[in-house]
This record gives C-alpha cells, structure tokens and sequence, in this order.
C-alpha cells in the first residue's frame, strides 16, 4: 500500500534551490498530491549518497538530484537501478546539450552558482555600506570598511566611491574640511585601508564655478570657488598626505571615473593579501 504522504529528497552539491525551486514548480502540476521535501546540500562523496538511498530504498522516496560532478551522477544512476529507488537527474542532460553546443567539457565544480549568488549580494551589501558611510557619514565604523578615501570638496569621492562598491568593496569617504577635526578613529583603522584624492588647482576651480553656475548661488559662495581659496585647501589637503605617509594619493585632475577607479584597483589587488591584516605597533616600534 502506497504512503498516504510522499517525500521527495533532495541532493545537491551546492545549496539544492535550483532542484527545489524546479521540483516546487512541478509540484504545481500535482496539486492533489500531499507532498513534502528534504533536502540534503553539499553532497560531494559516494559515503553520503549512500546513506541518503538506503533511506529513500526503504521508504520508497523520490530521489532528485543537481549533482554536476561526472562520476557521482553516474554512481547515483547505478544505485538508482540496483535499489529500485526512482532518481530524476534534473542537470546531468542540460550539461550534456551545453557541452554537445559548445563542443566544450563542463568545468564539474560543485557550488558555482551559490558562488554567484554570494557575489552578486556580496556588492548589494557593499553598495548599501558605501551609501550609508557617503560624506563622512557614521564615522564610528569606519573599521568595517575595505578602502576609505580622503580628500576636499569635488575631488570625486562619492562616485568613486559607489563605483568601487560596485566592485564588492565596502567604502567610506572622509570630506578634508578646513576647520572641521578629521575623525579620531581614522588613525587608529588600518592605514593602508586609506586613499587620497587630489587634483591640479585649475581643474578644481573650473568644477566649483560651474557647480555653482548651475545651483545659480555664484553671488552666495563666499569664497569656495575663488582661486585664493583652492589653493589654500589643495595646500592643507596636502600636508595631510604628507603627513600620513601610508595614504597613497591619486590625482583626479582630467581622469574617467573608470580610469582612477580602475587605478586604485589595480593598487588593491596587488595588496589583497595583505591589505586588511591589521598590524599593532607598540611604542617601542615593534609590531605584534
């Protein structure tokens, strides 16, 4: 006599949503029937799929499976006969008409998409970070951040900044103004976690009086976009750097967005081994 409940188990070597997704959908068409799922994630040795058929032999389960690895595909197929149990291989035959089009081998690594999935709400998070740490925003935790650029007003920092995060970096920008105490804990973060911007004082001063031009406020700036002025702050801006001698610098001036993002970039990944291991200096100079 049939089970008044049937299960289908579940086999992936990743996750098991696509299966589940697939099996769930499916479902739809059998609405009559009462039905439950397990699944069983990160199945990649023979050992496992053995236990997981005994089960299905002796309550007479459905297997479902989205295992890309060759071998393991094939031992399921055998068990499958051999235990009389029922196994629905749901991307064996879709790897095989890729690789028949392609004329290419599939890769057979568990896990990719999931891989995928991370990235993509890896730079959704990383996004929400750089918005919410734009302009200097929630200081207090600039130590959860990748990069942390520095500079004075119109130097790029905000969408340098979200361009990076696209990237997956988690990014706060620090405005350098004049009369305004840089956060405490700037120094205390990594160092080399900081960048610099700059640009030549002709470029900065042609960006601040077309800025004001289109807010139509040039009768209201005071002295933000006079020349006197933005040399004065590139001057203090750049004793800052001098004075921190870990931040590198990068100058904007005449520079695609792409162009200096992809710069700082290239910086980063020649330091992504080392980049975020903080080291602690004692007085005495000695690192721990």
């Amino acid at each position: 006599m049939a089970p008044s409940k049937l299960k289908i188990i579940i086999i992936s070597d990743g996750t098991g949503e696509t299966a589940t997704a697939l099996s769930r959908a499916a479902m739809k068409q059998f609405s009559d029937k009462d039905v439950y799922f397990t699944r069983y994630k990160n199945v990649r040795t023979r050992e496992q799929i053995d236990a997981i058929f005994t089960e299905a032999a002796i309550h007479h389960d459905m297997i479902v499976h989205t295992i890309v690895t060759p071998d393991l595909r094939e031992y399921i197929s055998d068990l499958a006969r051999t235990k009389h149990v029922r196994a629905l291989d749901m991307i064996g035959p879709a790897l095989t008409a890729f690789s028949n089009y392609f004329e290419q081998e599939p890769k057979a690594e568990p896990g990719l998409l999931h891989a995928v999935n991370d990235e993509y709400f890896g730079r959704v998070a990383a996004m929400e970070f750089t918005l919410n740490h734009d302009d200097g925003r929630n200081p207090d935790s600039l130590h959860l951040a990748d990069v942390i650029l520095v500079g004075i007003s119109r130097t790029s920092k905000t969408p340098l900044s979200l361009f990076l995060s696209m990237n997956g970096l988690k990014v706060v920008n620090v405005p350098l103004v004049q009369g305004t105490a840089l956060p405490k804990n700037l120094f205390s973060v990594d160092q080399r976690k900081i960048i610099g911007l700059t640009i030549d004082p002709e470029a900065l001063l042609e960006i601040r009086r077309n800025r004001l031009s289109r807010l139509g406020a040039q009768d209201h700036a005071g002295d933000y976009a006079t020349q006197s002025k933005v040399m004065e702050e590139l001057e203090w801006a750049n004793n800052i750097f001098k004075e921190n001698k870990r931040w590198p610098v990068f100058n904007v001036t005449d520079k695609a967005l792409e162009e200096v993002a992809a710069d700082i970039l290239k910086l980063l990944n020649m330091r992504k081994n080392n980049i975020f291991k903080q080291k602690i200096v004692d007085d005495s100079g000695e690192t721990e």
